[in-house]
């Protein structure tokens, strides 16, 4: 599997243990809902910019919202 497919799972995990819908996330990170959509499914290289918007919207550190996505095997 590769990192953008684990980075979407980890989105929709993190964004379901709130509850929240796609669009209900897409409002608190100010990013579209199809956008939203396309990096849950694996399908966007999100920027800095997004992964930090998408770290506020969720209230988790960059770090953690990266928890998980890569192995040493990816450097």
């Amino acid at each position: 599997m590769n990192i953008f497919k684990k980075f979407g799972l980890r989105i929709v995990k993190l964004r379901k243990a709130k509850k929240w819908s796609q669009e209900e996330l897409a409002y608190h990170a100010d990013i579209h809902r199809n956008y939203l959509s396309d990096l849950e499914n694996g399908r966007r290289n999100p920027s800095l910019d997004v992964l930090v918007r998408l770290a506020n919207a969720l209230n988790v550190s960059l770090e953690f919202l990266l928890k998980g996505v890569f192995s040493p095997n990816d450097f």
